[in-house]
């Protein structure tokens, strides 16, 4: 059953369409991944789903509860970790998480119950009461985690809960995510990382400018592409010509499809090959005909960043780096006109 439906979220910042008629549905007591790079829309969508920003237009229901209109009520259902940790340097991590408590009026047995549960589950005995201050980025990001789960929310929303963290915390956090999805919670959890979300999603959708351009089970999505995934270079550098005339010879071959030219990467080309025995070899004879050499050749399962790249036509690396870019000319843009 849909425990939460999203409806044709739209949502502008000034000139900037972050979300374009986005809509989404997820079964109560699964884990949901979002994917996408930064800049896509992740961020904001969490937001309107944590109720600390309003769409532009569309509907949000969480339990059958208009979250626009009831957002008060929302927030009881709700659990949220934000991208960005405040703590109190003054404070403990124990004494954070006690005062966080109070703030939802938890009884006092049941309060300490639960704190002391959390500590355990996230592995936190060792310094939960030296003060926030002297914490990693680690211990601050569980610590985080630990306050949205004090008073049992029926759903968590968490927005990249883990960029930056230590191998240990990662899979500290990584474990409770599992614990609770299996106790019948429903995560929805944003990333930017292929792994986290291949490993831990029941169901993804994958965002791309403010719109959802694929969603499914990972192995669906992947199981779509068919074949293997092959990177093909001539030379270690490549150009656009020479790029056009291999990509011409390769779609001359039968069991080769889905060719994309990568400029990003030296004009490597990305395509699909089938799982033929000798296709590999009709290959390199079809490019020794045309006097060409293969510098590289790479060959894997599909990914999701295959998936991203079917859809767009470019890696969620390549995306990365056009969306720093614009972000970059935005502020040169601002600071030339002060």
């Amino acid at each position: 059953m849909d425990y939460i439906k999203i409806k044709g979220l739209s949502k502008s910042y000034s000139d900037i369409k972050a979300l374009k008629n986005l809509s989404i549905e997820i079964e109560t007591g699964t884990l949901f991944g979002i994917l996408g790079p930064n800049g896509a829309g992740k961020s904001t969508l969490i937001k309107i789903l944590a109720t600390l920003i309003e769409p532009d237009s569309g509907e949000v229901f969480i339990n059958n509860i208009n979250l626009i209109k009831n957002s008060r009520k929302i927030r009881e259902l709700i659990g949220y970790v934000a991208q960005d940790i405040a703590l109190d340097k003054i404070l403990t991590g124990r004494e954070l998480l006690d005062f966080q408590s109070d703030l939802y009026h938890i009884n006092k047995n049941k309060k300490f119950e639960r704190i002391n549960k959390l500590i355990d589950q996230l592995e936190m005995n060792d310094w939960i009461d030296r003060k926030c201050g002297t914490y990693s980025g680690g211990m601050k990001r569980r610590i985080d985690l630990a306050a949205g789960l004090l008073h049992l929310p029926q759903v968590l929303i968490l927005d990249e809960p883990t960029v930056g963290l230590d191998i240990e915390s990662r899979n500290i956090i990584w474990q409770l995510l599992k614990d609770l999805r299996n106790n019948g919670m429903t995560i929805i959890l944003s990333s930017h990382y292929l792994d986290e979300i291949d490993k831990l999603a029941d169901r993804l959708a994958i965002i791309d400018d403010g719109r959802v351009i694929a969603k499914g089970t990972p192995a669906e999505l992947k199981n779509k592409l068919g074949g293997d995934r092959v990177t093909l270079k001539v030379r270690e550098f490549s150009n656009q010509e020479e790029a056009n005339n291999i990509s011409k010879i390769l779609s001359s071959i039968d069991g080769i499809s889905q060719i994309i030219i990568n400029e990003a990467q030296g004009f490597s080309i990305n395509f699909v090959a089938d799982k033929q025995k000798d296709l590999l070899t009709k290959l390199k004879v079809e490019l020794a005909f045309s006097k060409f050499e293969i510098f590289s050749l790479t060959q894997s399962q599909p990914s999701l960043d295959d998936v991203y790249l079917q859809a767009t036509g470019k890696t969620l690396l390549d995306a990365e780096i056009s969306m720093a870019g614009k972000r970059d000319l935005k502020k040169e843009s601002k600071q030339s006109m002060r």
